[in-house]
């Protein structure tokens, strides 16, 4: 077994064993991009020379006998709209082709305080804008598990690059599902946070009341450990939460579910979503049940406003967060213009890509004088009723259990062939980001296809923990393994 097929427990055991340098897993790592990521594409920008330099680095503490990090050694992608210091961050858009940030975003310092090796920036729709990582600029990722298919999006090139090895961790974002529906797809643990648990400051906004930074893993305990690192209190960013005084997401790690409430929203099970993806999803609820849970059907209600509404929000913060990119301070402009106005006009229509241009026209309609009570207000309005709705359901059940995603993986190519299905794509996830809860997405099985299907489990806010503990005694009994992406991309699959 290769050292990039470990997680980031067994690497950090095998570190302080003795039994392999971090210069030797992030050669390993490596070899693997250089093996297959140019079938992959998960990745905008490689950073080989200093991960190598970071890799030495944790070598060198441990020789000395110095305490190291609690991610020391591992290699991470970061998503390509997390900003580091001096290392391109495009945000997978031509607007953003040549900015190198003069600062860190506050994820990435507590990520180098940690030790951690940055393999590089993984690609992802442009601006985080898509469900199917199709609408960047640079390239298009495909699926480890298919190639002719998607890996979810936006942070498609985050949960392609840990299912194919070429990272152990990575870093997303989620703003209405853009961590837990790739991960469904590419058969890997992703978690989204409450909203204000970890620092925004540093990602490049989409919807600023809706964004939040979390992390993508081969294991639920990986998932823990790496939250357990970036979760800090931020000064610098006004949402932020001071969540210190709780004792750490990995001592959730606990195999039982003994007495646990779920609740299955009936809502979420019904037309749309294909029969295989239920049926897995149902016997892993079944397994939870036989190890103590108690499960209980109930309706959530509201489910079928909340993508106008989510649509409708984000667009709107989105018009406004991405008015700053002008061509006037920093990455793209246009070569030939007339005048500051035409300038402005050129430079945001060549730099823009087809998908940011329609959520910014649509975000400035809502927001534009006579239409603003009519849509964006309605929409607030919603948002409130959605969180309120699930406050009742969370005073009946410990957690949620949900679909992450209507289907498995679709074709390359099908989601940009119709926008509005793509929106409707995301029904199962955007509520969370709409209540600001926190949700997991863990592997229960393959399709008759053999491409993985995912199940979201949903917390109250400020309850990771128990989602963690469900996720952790899922995966310890189901021994679901995801992987077997060497044989599909040697194989014939693509």
């Amino acid at each position: 077994m290769d050292l990039y097929q470990h997680t980031a427990k067994e690497l950090r055991q095998k570190l302080l064993g003795k039994e392999c340098s971090a210069a030797e897993i992030a050669q390993s790592v490596f070899s693997r991009i250089d093996a297959c990521e140019e079938r992959v594409g998960a990745y905008v920008t490689l950073d080989r020379e200093n991960a190598l330099a970071a890799a030495k680095a944790v070598d060198k503490k441990i020789a000395a006998g110095e305490e190291i990090g609690p991610l020391a050694g591992i290699p991470v992608a970061v998503k390509d709209n997390i900003c580091t210091r001096d290392v391109l961050t495009t945000c997978a858009s031509r607007m953003l082709y040549n900015f190198r940030p003069p600062y860190n975003a506050t994820v990435v310092e507590r990520l180098q305080g940690a030790d951690y090796v940055m393999t590089g920036k993984a690609n992802m729709d442009e601006f985080a804008m898509g469900s199917s990582s199709e609408t960047s600029y640079f390239k298009k990722t495909a699926n480890p598990h298919d190639l002719t298919r998607v890996p979810g999006g936006s942070s498609g090139g985050s949960a392609a690059a840990v299912a194919a090895g070429e990272a152990v961790l990575s870093l997303g974002s989620d703003t209405g599902g853009s961590i837990r529906q790739p991960s469904s797809f590419c058969g890997v643990v992703g978690l989204k946070p409450t909203y204000g648990t970890v620092s925004r400051y540093g990602l490049i906004a989409y919807g600023s009341s809706l964004d939040q930074i979390g992390p993508i893993a081969k294991d639920v305990t990986d998932c823990a450990a790496i939250l357990e690192v970036i979760a800090s209190y931020d000064s610098k960013d006004s949402t932020s939460i001071d969540r210190s005084r709780y004792v750490g997401f990995t001592a959730a790690l606990v195999n039982d579910v003994t007495g646990m409430r779920i609740g299955i929203p009936k809502d979420y099970f019904g037309d749309g979503l294909d029969n295989e993806v239920r049926e897995k999803i149902l016997e892993a609820v079944k397994i939870l049940e036989s190890r103590g849970a108690i499960v209980e059907e109930f309706d959530l209600s509201l489910v079928k406003y909340a993508i106008p509404a989510y649509y409708v929000i984000a667009s709107a913060e989105a018009s406004s967060n991405l008015s700053r990119f002008d061509g006037v301070k920093y990455g793209y402009r246009t070569k030939e213009y007339e005048g500051l106005h035409n300038m402005y006009k050129k430079t945001r229509n060549e730099g823009f890509g087809a998908e940011v241009k329609r959520r910014i026209m649509l975000g400035s309609f809502v927001l534009s004088s006579g239409y603003y009570d009519a849509y964006y207000l309605k929409a607030l309005k919603t948002k409130a009723l959605i969180k309120e709705a699930f406050d009742r359901a969370f005073a009946r059940f410990d957690v949620i259990i949900a679909p992450a995603a209507p289907t498995t993986a679709l074709k390359l190519g099908h989601s940009l062939s119709d926008p509005l299905k793509m929106y409707l794509g995301d029904i199962y996830t955007v509520s969370v980001n709409l209540a600001g809860l926190p949700g997991i997405s863990v592997p229960v099985g393959l399709d008759s296809k053999g491409l993985p299907v995912g199940m979201q489990i949903l917390g109250n806010c400020f309850e990771e923990n128990k989602i963690i503990r469900a996720a952790y005694t899922l995966e310890q009994t189901l021994g679901f393994v995801s992987g077997h992406t060497d044989r599909k991309m040697e194989g014939g699959e693509a």
